[in-house]
């Protein structure tokens, strides 16, 4: 009989204690289908966000790309255009250069490849990685031949070809010059035609800013 009390007492002792376990355990399932329901909620919501940051992202990589691309073209107008300062270093425009091979023919890519609108790349991520690979490949492209003009300027060249050179720039500041006639500077630009000709080959836009000032001469 003594035995049955104890089991008595202890079973009155256990209940509030099963109980105090029981309501935990009561509430941290009714906590974790709280959570639940708030991640299946807040779910799509912050997929749509991570998905609207990305493209943010996105964005700001491709306006640096192009913006880039532009400081660079930029970089190369300053020799287009100064044709004196294009033959200081006519390793920017001596095709049997490696590293100025390499430039141009990363400038064409990088102007192929850039599209009409750069918005357009935000809804093609290929065209959009290509382009970027295309720019940097560019900018490496055009500094490593800068760096290597700078070095060598004309000491690769041999003296007559740096005679050349010197001949060719002077006839050219000659054909350059609004102060000369017409044909003057036509008579000029076709003698350093000549003089350059197998050393540097001079860029579209040079040739066409020259031709320009000549027929405008000749047309007035």
């Amino acid at each position: 009989m003594g035995l049955v009390f104890r089991l008595i007492e202890l079973l009155i002792l256990l209940v509030p204690v099963a109980g105090v376990i029981f309501g935990g355990m009561k509430a941290v399932s009714a906590a974790r289908r709280r959570q639940d329901r708030i991640d299946a909620e807040d779910g799509p919501a912050v997929s749509a966000g991570t998905a609207e940051n990305n493209r943010v992202a996105r964005w700001r990589a491709i306006q640096r790309t192009v913006q880039e691309h532009d400081r660079t073209d930029t970089k190369w107008l300053d020799y287009e255009l100064d044709v004196v300062k294009l033959l200081d270093f006519p390793v920017m425009t001596d095709m049997r250069e490696p590293v100025t091979e390499r430039f141009h023919r990363a400038k064409l890519r990088a102007d192929l490849l850039r599209p009409a609108e750069a918005a357009t790349l935000l809804d093609d991520r290929e065209a959009d990685l290509e382009y970027r690979e295309a720019v940097a490949d560019y900018a490496m492209a055009f500094n490593v031949a800068e760096a290597e003009a700078a070095r060598r300027r004309r000491s690769y060249l041999s003296q007559g070809d740096q005679q050349r050179i010197g001949r060719g720039q002077s006839l050219l500041r000659v054909a350059a010059d609004s102060g000369a006639t017409p044909q003057e500077r036509e008579r000029a630009y076709q003698l350093a035609g000549r003089e350059l000709d197998g050393l540097v080959v001079l860029p579209e836009r040079t040739r066409a800013e020259i031709e320009r000032g000549i027929t405008g001469e000749l047309g007035g």
